[in-house]
């Protein structure tokens, strides 16, 4: 897939970025992995002449179940084919009042908690990992010019708490997550990330915000329903942000 004029781009999000309509020329593949399962399908194809390998953690129907993504497999596959970076969509928690459901953060930091763990106070087992291999300013730049011309609002940075999931925080745990400096609270794209670091592939997230998380006072902790219907009403905003970048590189 990879030629000496272009580039191939991995992009990895939810329900939506599988849609065919959006691509022209398009296969599917789905690679066997070292992990002895393989990815989600990879969906092949170009927008706007931009080669380019998507693929859906759950399937336009979220058929497969949040625990059973292979999140690791995909990093490899996308890594495998000949992907020289990864566009990663996530949806995430808001731990601070001005991020607003539906904005966007395009995060500089993880801290991951790298171990599943039951839905209890966390153990203090905490490793700082730095965004995976960064892609370069211009293309950062490229993405956040796109969010301003689409009327997104967006935080050019910020910094995220990802663990492995699914789960949800609890109200001690989110005061000390905005002690830390935390503005979004992920729950499940640990594995992404850390292999991304392991494998040296470039890896950027765009951060989409669900909804508040449980620190509020009197507020009811967000469930699985609330999180899915804001992926739903957000998805097709972050699919032509997307598809607006990947448009602007030259072919």
């Amino acid at each position: 897939m990879k030629t000496a004029n272009k580039i191939l781009i991995g992009i990895i999000g939810g329900s939506g970025l599988d849609d065919p309509k959006i691509l022209k020329d398009f296969t599917s593949t789905q690679p066997q992995t070292p992990y002895g399962f393989p990815s989600s399908p990879i969906t092949l194809g170009q927008i706007g002449g931009q080669p380019v390998a998507i693929i859906a953690r759950h399937g336009s129907k979220h058929d497969l179940p949040p625990t059973l993504v292979p999140y690791r497999a995909n990093i490899w596959a996308l890594k495998k084919i000949g992907c020289s970076h990864v566009l990663a969509t996530t949806a995430c928690g808001s731990l601070r009042a001005k991020i607003k459901p539906g904005d966007l953060v395009f995060p500089d930091q993880f801290i991951d908690f790298t171990r599943l763990r039951p839905l209890t106070f966390f153990d203090y087992k905490v490793v700082h990992t730095s965004m995976a291999s960064p892609f370069d300013a211009g293309l950062r730049r490229q993405l956040i010019e796109a969010a301003d011309n689409l009327h997104f609002a967006y935080h050019p940075a910020g910094t995220v708490i990802t663990i492995e999931g699914p789960r949800f925080s609890t109200k001690a745990e989110s005061k000390l997550f905005r002690l830390w400096g935390a503005d979004l609270i992920n729950m499940s794209t640990v594995p992404e990330i850390v292999l991304a670091n392991e494998i040296g592939l470039p890896y950027q997230s765009i951060a989409m915000s669900t909804d508040y998380d449980c620190w509020k006072t009197n507020e009811a902790p967000v469930t699985f329903d609330m999180v899915m219907e804001r992926m739903h009403s957000n998805a097709d905003k972050v699919k032509h942000l997307l598809i607006d970048v990947v448009s602007s590189f030259s072919p």
